[in-house]
């Protein structure tokens, strides 16, 4: 076999392989556009086979109707598409407006499924979901992303399978720890994404910057005293104090470990030295 003859049969072979991806990725495509729900706000074209009067693009409605010629008021809010262009053509028929109607509905705009991302992020709203697989990272992004002051740490809620859904999710877990990518999932329409405001401490007393400071991962007490700057000259860390709420709720002073995390809203105080 000559060289050419080998680098024909492999622009044959490289050229089999996008095609076969391409058929891969549209008959995804059009599975998951099977399983779309319409919703309010959604546009849609509405065709019927060999009966070019009766195409139509339409808005559904906030009760999940649209009007169409003949038949009136259809509700298709909450169905799949297939099984609106069955509802359609069962209009039609019962209607004896045509016998066999074959109908067909494209999708032009999702306006219906949206997710309100809530918080501390740049850009708070309701987002529709322009593509079937966006996932919680892009909501993220389409949002601004997070404040200064957002959680690394956000609360999806939703409904899945008819079943209340609540996840909290580590952002950047997702991307730091290779076993955690499978918590980047795929949201749906309804989803309410919450960033909280970023855990803080606050130091007061005999330190060089005193104030409140965002928890970074994994930080120490430590680490705390350490950026607020350490304690003064007449400061000591050895009669730091740190005030925090126990489980009923009260505020206690305690004498801690410098190697132990911050927690959310402790209090450090650094105490002047009784030297």
């Amino acid at each position: 076999m000559t060289l050419q003859q080998l680098f024909r049969n492999f622009a044959r072979l490289v050229a089999g392989c996008f095609v076969a991806g391409l058929f891969a990725s549209s008959a995804t495509a059009q599975e998951r556009l099977a399983e779309y729900q319409l919703g309010a706000g959604d546009n849609i074209r509405i065709t019927v086979f060999q009966n070019p009067d009766l195409t139509v693009e339409t808005r559904v409605t906030e009760n999940g109707s649209i009007s169409y010629p003949l038949v009136g008021a259809v509700k298709i809010g909450g169905m799949t598409i297939p099984t609106a262009e069955q509802a359609i053509a069962k209009a039609l028929r019962d209607g004896v407006y045509i016998q066999s109607p074959q109908v067909n509905i494209v999708l032009l705009q999702n306006r219906g499924n949206q997710v309100s991302v809530l918080g501390a992020v740049n850009k708070a709203g309701r987002y529709p979901l322009e593509t079937f697989t966006t996932r919680i990272s892009e909501m993220i992004a389409i949002a601004g992303g997070l404040s200064p002051g957002g959680s690394d740490v956000i609360i999806l809620t939703g409904i899945r399978e008819g079943k209340p859904l609540r996840k909290e999710i580590d952002i950047p877990g997702m991307f730091l720890d290779y076993n955690k990518r499978g918590e980047d999932i795929v949201v749906a329409g309804g989803d309410v994404i919450y960033v909280h405001r970023q855990p803080m401490f606050y130091i007061y007393g005999e330190a060089q910057r005193t104030g409140s400071y965002r928890i970074e991962r994994g930080m120490t007490i430590r680490q705390a005293l350490i950026v607020a700057g350490g304690p003064t000259q007449r400061g000591t860390e050895r009669r730091l104090q740190v005030y925090r709420r126990d489980t009923d709720g009260v505020v206690k002073p305690t004498i801690p470990d410098l190697d132990a995390p911050v927690q959310l809203d402790d209090v450090l105080y650094v105490r002047e030295s009784v030297f």
